[in-house]
């Protein structure tokens, strides 16, 4: 599996969608990509066309968005006090957290905000 940071959703989804392609081949691979509610927040708080939203909706429905539980929460939080520049990334460490909690890696276009991390594998 795959979560998709958020930075990778706004690559391929957003703009110019620059990641697209690259976004088709992880799909056409058939490893199952998702998303994860805190992905999905910062996402939304950003200023999104229709088209944008639809096309996420399309791809990583709202409703099949990863719940952030309390496991992945006391996970991130060990993380948080054993890293660096942790303030400035705590929903990167965050993303890491779920992703690391099931096994998956994180696809992201941001590698400086995942580094250190043990553990951690990014595509």
């Amino acid at each position: 599996m795959v979560l998709l940071d958020t930075s990778a959703l706004v690559g391929a989804l957003a703009g110019p969608r620059a990641e697209l392609p690259r976004l088709e081949a992880l799909l056409r691979m058939g490893e199952p990509l998702r998303i994860n509610a805190l992905t999905l927040y910062e996402w939304k708080r950003g200023e999104r066309t229709a088209a944008e939203m639809s096309r996420q909706e399309a791809l990583f429905p709202d409703s099949e968005a990863l719940l952030f539980n309390a496991a992945e929460a006391h996970l991130a939080a060990d993380l948080f006090r054993g890293l660096s520049r942790a303030r400035s990334r705590q929903v990167d460490i965050a993303i890491a957290a779920s992703a690391l909690r099931m096994s998956a890696a994180v696809w992201t276009l941001n590698r400086r905000d995942f580094y250190a991390i043990p553990g951690l594998r990014l595509v």
